[in-house]
């Protein structure tokens, strides 16, 4: 079979929110969340050079009084931002930052993080005619409801119709 053939009964699927979606005050619950494993926190601490025992070594861990390996709070930070991803910017639009991100509780190898968004802020943008502006508060949660990290990331988001302005 051509390339040539797939292209012709490929259906583009449209995914993710655009900015008319967005109201100050929404809630987005995202995803089924997920467990963080020893795998995941033992690749993701050694591929971004971060050789904290905390990481890797349960009896370091011991020694500071966990039970278990504390998740590097950058994996669980990807992780919560991540899972954020489907509903809030997978329209597309520019990344424009984080900020006030506060790591709350450490979550510990094989706790599952959930995550839960809400809209704090819109507006039209002054220097990009095809989105707007969106903010979100952003939290994730270990499997017993305790809060473990928090953050605001904001991102260009895409107007349905450019020709609109978002209206």
């Amino acid at each position: 079979m051509s390339e040539e053939d797939f292209r012709a009964r490929a259906v583009l699927a449209v995914k993710g929110n655009k900015f008319e979606d967005f109201e100050d005050g929404q809630i987005y619950e995202h995803h089924w969340g997920r467990t963080i494993t020893d795998s995941d926190n033992t690749w993701f601490s050694t591929q971004t050079l971060s050789f904290n025992p905390l990481y890797f070594n349960v009896a370091y861990a011991k020694t500071l009084g966990h039970d278990k390996m504390v998740v590097n709070p950058l994996l669980v930070f990807n992780t919560v931002f991540g899972m954020s991803v489907e509903d809030l910017s997978e329209g597309g639009g520019l990344f424009l930052g984080v900020d006030d991100c506060e790591f709350i509780q450490p979550l510990h190898v094989g706790d599952t993080l959930t995550a839960r968004s809400t809209v704090v802020s819109k507006r039209i943008s002054k220097s990009n005619t095809e989105a707007g502006i969106v903010t979100w508060f952003t939290e994730g949660h270990n499997q017993d409801g305790v809060k473990v990290v928090e953050f605001r990331r904001t991102n260009f988001v895409r107007f349905r119709d450019p020709q609109q302005g978002g209206e």
